[in-house]
C-alpha cells in the first residue's frame, strides 16, 4: 500500500467515524487502542476492524447499518468475544453489544420466558430466572462471561444439553435487522421471514429433507431443515447458528425450564478416554442432567478431589430433594461400569469440580511439557454411539501428524473439544495444520457427525462444510445468505464463500525472535511474545459474578471495559509487539493507560486457566516504557518507599505532626503525587527492628523473620505479635542484617533496573541457612515468584524463594505439634490477592481452623493494592473493588467477628474506607496467647 492509498484510507475512516458519532448515541471509537482491543476472539485468527460502535438501543443498530451500508463497510456483532472460530472478528464495524444493550426486558415464569437484548450475560439470566425456580438450559462453560446473543449466534450448548438441548432449542423469537435495513421478527411461520427465503425453500424441499445430518449436537451451516413444514418453518431455530452472518439480533425472547430442586454430581472414573466414551451413551437412558467426560491431562496438581482413574465422566443427576438427586445419582454409578465413583451432593464441592471441567478450555492450551496448543477443531461431533471408536480414530490421526492434544467434553452428546499443539508459526507447521484440518474433516464425515458440535464454523471449519454437506447444499447455503444479505456486508468470510483456514492467523505479524526483556519468563522460554500469546480469549477475567475465593479481575469487575480486563490487556500487548495498529511499541500510551489501573494483585496468575501473569507483563512494560525518561511522580515516592521511610524513620513523630494538619499534608500529597482523598499513613515512633533489638532471645534461631517495609516502619506490632507467636511454638527468631528488601514496590512501579541492585544486595546479606518467614504476602509472593523470575541467573534467587515460608506454611511445617489458643470467634476479611495467586491458602485456613476461627474470608482485591489506591485517579476504581466483596462482607459480619486482614494495604483500606481495624493472624493468636491463663508469656 503506497503512502496516497494508507492516506485515503484514514481520511475515509475519520469520515465514517464523524459520520457514524452524528446518529449514534451510543459509544463510537476508531482509536488505534480501541480497534487493537477487538482484533480477536477466543480464535486463531486476527482482523483489524476499522472501528468499534456500543449501540445503546436498536434504533443505534438500524443508524450504524445505514452509515455502514451506504459506505460499503462490513459490520460484525460481537458479543463477549469468546467464539473459538474467528467469527467475532471483523475488518468492518464491530457492534459491541455488551456496553449497553445488555438489559433483560422482562422475565414471565408462568410462560417460562423471558425478554433480553443480545448482551446480557448468560448468568444474569440464570439469577435472575433462578428467583422463580427456573433457569436458561444451555451452559457453556463460559456462563459467567458469554451473552445470549453470541450463544443465539453461535447456538451454543453446554453440558446441559442432554437435558435441555442447545440454544436453538430454547428459543422462540427473534427481533433482527438485516444489512439492508429491515426488520424481522422471527418466530414459525413464514409471516416476517425475508422475501425471497419461501420460494428458495420450497424449490429444496427434497436436500433439506436428506442433507442434514441427524445427530443432538449438529451446529455447522445454516439450519435450513427447520424450515421444512414438517418442522414448524421455526426461522428463529434457523436463524441460531448463522453466526452474525444474515442479520443483527436486537432482541430475544427465550425459553425457561424448570430447574431441579437439588443436584448431585456423580464422578465416575475409567482407565482411559476411550473406556469414558464408551460408557457415556449407555448412562443417557437413565435420565442425567450432564455427562461430561475429561482425561487426567486436564487436571493440574494433586486430584484428591476425584476417584480412582485416568478419565472421568461427570454425570450430573437432578432430583426434588438431596436425597432424591443422590439416589439418581446412585443408580447411574450402578449402570455406569466405572473403575471408582464419588457422588457429590454439597453445592461447594460441586462447583469446586465443575470449575476443573470449565477451566479446561484454557488449560488445555499447554501441554504437559508446556509447549503451547491452540483451537482450530474445538468441537467436532459424532453420534454418541460412535464417540468411542472415534476417539481412537482421532488419536491415531494426531499421531500420524506428530500432533498432540487431549480430548474432552460433551460426552454424551458426541461433542469433543480439543486443543491441539499446531505449530502456527511457521510455514511448516500451517502447511501440517491444513493438511489434519482436511483428514479430520473426512474422518467427522465417515463416522455421521459434525464439524462443529457447539461453537460454530467460523473460519476454522466453514472451507471444509463441502465435505459434510456437498456442494449442492452449500450452494443453498449461498443463496440463502444472498436473500438475507445480497450486499455481503454482515460477517463476510464466514460460513459461506469463507476465508481459507489458513489465513488470517492471529500470529503472523508477532516477531519470530524473542525482544529483549528484563524479566525471565521461566514458563515460557523467555520470550515475551510466547507469555503474551498465552490469553486465548476464554475471557475469564471478564466474570463479574462473586465466585468463591477468586481474585481475577478487579479493575474489569470495577469499570465492565474490555481494556482493564486481563484479556484486553493481552490484546494490547499482542497488538504492540506486532506493530500494525499500535506503531509505537514500549513508548504506547494506549498500553500505558490500560496497564494503569492494573492493580497487580497476580489474581489472573492463579485464576486464568492459562496463567497469565499480567502484573509481570505490567512491571516489564513499564520498565521499558519509561526507560530514559521522566516518570510519574508516584514512581518516585510511593515506587521507593523503603528509601524514604528509611529516611523519615528517626522523625516519625514530626512527620505524623505535620500529616495531621490538613493543609500542609494536602501540600505533602500534591507534592509527592498521591491521591488528595487519601490519608497519609502514620509512621510508627518505634520499628520493629528496634524493638527486635531489645528483646530478650532465649531460645536458639530456627527462622529468619523478613522485616518488611510495611512491618517495619508502619504496623510493627504485626511483627512483635509474630515473635510472641513463633517462639510460643518453640521457634527462635533471627533477623536479617540491616539493608535487606524485596523490591516490591520497585517491581510494581517497573522500575526494575533498580529492583535488581535492592534485589543483589539482598542475596548477599540474607543468611540462607534456615526458612525466612515473611508476613506480608506481597512481599512473600515478591521473593517467591518475582525474585527467581528477575534473576534467574543467580542461583541463590532460587534457593532464597525456596526458603520463603508465610506465617502460616512455619507454623505447619516447623512446629506442627504445636496447638493455637483457642478463640471461637467467626473471621471476616479477605485473603490477601497476593496469597491466593501465589502463595497458597490452605495453611492458613487449617491454622484458623485449629484455633476455633470459623467462616470463609471473601474473594477479590482490597483495591488498595500498595502504591495502587494512593496513586491519582485511582481512587473511585479502588473503592469500587473493596465495594465489590470485602466491604460487604465486613458489613454483613457478626458483632463478635475477628476482622483479618494479612496485607497492609488490605488494613489500610478497611481503616480508611470503613473506619474497621483490620488485625493480622499474627495478632489475632497472640492476643490469643496472652488471654490464655494457661499460656505463660515467654
Amino acid at each position: 500500500m503506497d503512502m496516497q492509498e494508507l492516506g485515503s484510507r484514514e481520511l475515509d475512516s475519520r469520515e465514517l467515524q464523524q459520520a457514524l458519532s452524528d446518529v449514534v448515541r451510543g459509544d463510537v471509537e476508531f482509536t488505534a487502542g480501541q480497534r487493537a482491543l477487538f482484533t480477536m476472539d477466543a480464535s486463531n485468527y486476527r482482523r483489524v476492524p476499522v472501528g468499534v460502535v456500543a449501540p445503546r438501543d436498536a434504533a443505534d443498530v438500524e443508524a450504524t447499518l445505514k452509515v455502514c451500508r451506504e459506505r460499503q463497510v462490513p459490520v460484525v456483532a460481537r458479543g463477549a468475544g469468546t467464539s473459538i472460530a474467528g467469527q467475532a472478528t471483523g475488518v468492518g464495524v464491530v457492534l459491541d453489544f455488551t456496553r449497553h444493550m445488555d438489559r433483560i426486558v422482562r422475565v414471565d415464569p408462568e410462560a417460562r420466558e423471558a425478554v433480553v437484548q443480545p448482551g446480557v450475560i448468560l448468568d444474569r439470566l440464570r439469577d435472575e430466572a433462578g428467583r422463580h425456580g427456573l433457569t436458561f438450559g444451555p451452559d457453556p462453560s463460559t456462563h459467567s462471561r458469554c451473552t445470549l446473543g453470541g450463544m443465539i449466534g453461535n447456538n451454543s450448548c453446554g453440558s446441559h444439553s442432554v437435558a435441555w438441548g442447545t440454544t436453538a432449542d430454547n428459543t422462540k423469537a427473534l427481533e433482527v435487522l438485516s444489512y439492508g435495513g429491515e426488520a424481522f421478527t422471527l418466530g414459525q411461520g413464514w409471516d416476517g421471514a425475508p422475501q425471497g427465503l419461501r420460494p428458495l425453500v420450497d424449490a429444496q424441499l427434497a436436500l433439506l429433507r436428506t442433507g442434514f445430518p441427524d445427530l443432538p449436537r449438529r451446529i455447522s451451516g445454516y439450519a435450513l431443515d427447520a424450515l421444512l413444514p414438517e418442522n414448524g418453518v421455526d426461522h428463529a431455530r434457523a436463524f441460531c447458528g448463522s453466526e452474525g452472518t444474515l442479520g443483527v439480533l436486537t432482541e430475544a425472547t427465550v425459553k425457561l425450564v424448570q430447574a431441579p430442586g437439588a443436584r448431585a454430581l456423580a464422578v465416575l472414573g475409567y482407565a482411559d478416554e476411550s473406556a469414558a466414551a464408551e460408557a457415556a451413551p449407555g448412562l443417557l437412558a437413565h435420565g442425567p442432567l450432564t455427562v461430561e467426560g475429561m482425561s487426567a491431562d486436564l487436571v493440574p496438581g494433586p486430584k484428591r478431589q476425584l476417584p480412582k482413574g485416568a478419565a472421568w465422566l461427570f454425570v450430573e443427576t437432578g432430583g426434588a430433594s438431596a436425597a432424591e438427586a443422590r439416589a439418581h445419582g446412585e443408580r447411574i454409578v450402578r449402570a455406569a461400569g466405572a473403575l471408582d465413583a464419588n457422588i457429590v451432593t454439597d453445592p461447594a464441592g460441586q462447583r469446586a469440580l465443575w470449575r476443573i471441567r470449565e477451566d479446561a478450555s484454557g488449560t488445555a492450551t499447554r501441554m504437559p511439557d508446556g509447549s503451547e496448543a491452540w483451537p482450530g477443531w474445538e468441537d467436532c461431533a459424532v453420534p454418541p454411539a460412535r464417540l468411542g471408536p472415534y476417539l481412537k480414530e482421532f488419536r491415531a490421526l494426531l499421531g500420524e501428524h506428530g500432533l498432540r492434544g487431549t480430548p474432552y467434553g460433551h460426552f454424551g452428546d458426541g461433542c469433543i473439544h480439543v486443543r491441539i499443539d499446531f505449530d502456527l508459526l511457521s510455514t511448516e507447521g500451517i502447511g501440517r495444520f491444513r493438511r489434519f484440518s482436511v483428514e479430520l474433516a473426512e474422518l467427522v464425515v465417515a463416522h455421521g457427525g459434525s464439524l462443529s458440535g457447539e461453537h460454530g464454523d467460523g473460519q476454522a471449519r466453514a472451507e471444509l462444510l463441502p465435505k459434510m454437506y456437498g456442494d449442492e447444499l452449500v450452494r443453498v447455503f449461498e443463496q440463502v445468505k444472498g436473500v438475507w444479505d445480497p450486499a455481503d456486508g454482515l460477517n463476510p468470510g464466514m460460513l459461506v464463500r469463507p476465508d481459507p483456514l489458513d489465513a488470517n492467523l492471529r500470529f503472523a505479524p508477532l516477531p519470530r525472535e524473542p525482544v529483549p526483556v528484563a524479566f525471565g519468563y521461566p514458563h515460557d522460554g523467555g520470550d515475551f511474545s510466547a507469555a503474551v500469546r498465552r490469553c486465548v480469549g476464554v475471557a475469564k477475567c471478564r466474570n463479574t459474578t462473586a465466585s468463591s475465593g477468586a481474585v481475577m479481575c478487579p479493575s474489569f469487575r470495577a469499570t465492565g471495559a474490555e481494556e482493564h480486563s486481563t484479556r484486553g490487556r493481552a490484546r494490547l500487548l499482542h497488538e504492540m509487539l506486532a506493530g500494525e495498529v499500535i506503531t509505537d511499541g514500549w513508548r504506547s500510551e494506549e498500553v500505558r493507560d490500560a496497564l494503569d489501573l492494573c492493580l497487580s494483585c497476580k489474581g489472573c496468575r492463579s485464576d486464568c486457566p492459562v496463567g497469565v501473569d499480567m502484573a509481570t507483563y505490567k512491571s516489564e512494560f513499564l520498565h521499558q516504557h519509561y526507560a530514559g525518561r521522566r516518570r510519574p511522580r508516584a514512581h518516585y515516592t510511593l515506587g521507593r518507599l523503603p528509601r524514604w521511610l528509611r529516611i523519615a524513620a528517626p522523625f516519625a513523630r514530626v512527620v505524623n505532626a505535620v500529616a495531621s494538619v490538613r493543609p500542609l499534608a494536602a501540600l505533602a500529597k500534591r507534592v509527592a503525587g498521591i491521591a488528595p482523598e487519601r490519608d497519609i499513613p502514620r509512621l510508627a515512633p518505634r520499628t520493629f527492628r528496634r524493638w527486635f533489638a531489645k528483646h530478650p532471645k532465649s531460645v536458639t534461631p530456627a527462622v529468619t523473620l523478613w522485616p518488611d517495609t510495611f512491618t517495619n516502619h508502619l504496623s510493627p506490632g504485626v511483627g512483635e505479635a509474630a515473635v510472641r507467636v513463633l517462639e510460643d511454638a518453640g521457634l527462635g527468631v533471627a533477623l536479617p542484617p540491616e539493608g535487606v528488601c524485596c523490591g516490591l514496590t520497585y517491581l510494581s512501579t517497573g522500575q526494575l533496573d533498580q529492583a535488581r541492585t535492592i534485589l543483589r544486595r539482598t542475596l548477599d546479606r540474607v543468611p540462607l541457612d534456615r526458612p525466612l518467614v515473611v508476613l506480608e504476602p506481597s512481599c512473600a509472593a515478591a521473593l517467591r515468584s518475582d525474585l527467581p523470575e528477575l534473576l534467574g541467573d543467580d542461583p541463590r534467587a532460587h534457593r532464597l524463594a525456596a526458603s520463603v515460608r508465610t506465617f502460616a506454611e512455619a507454623l505447619a511445617e516447623l512446629a506442627p505439634d504445636w496447638a493455637p489458643p483457642r478463640l471461637d470467634r467467626p473471621a471476616v476479611g479477605q485473603t490477601h490477592c497476593h496469597q491466593h495467586a501465589v502463595l497458597g491458602e490452605q495453611p492458613d485456613k487449617e491454622l484458623r481452623e485449629r484455633a476455633g476461627l470459623t467462616g470463609e474470608l471473601s474473594g477479590g482485591c482490597c483495591g488498595l493494592a500498595g502504591n495502587f489506591g494512593f496513586e491519582p485517579g485511582h481512587h473511585e476504581v479502588s473503592t469500587a473493588c473493596a465495594e465489590d466483596q470485602l466491604l460487604p462482607a465486613v458489613r454483613e459480619a457478626p458483632a463478635d467477628a475477628v476482622l483479618l486482614a494479612d496485607g497492609y494495604s488490605c488494613r489500610t483500606q478497611l481503616e480508611q474506607l470503613a473506619g474497621q481495624r483490620g488485625w493480622h493472624l499474627a495478632e489475632v493468636l497472640a492476643r490469643g496467647l496472652d488471654e490464655a491463663p494457661e499460656r505463660k508469656r515467654t
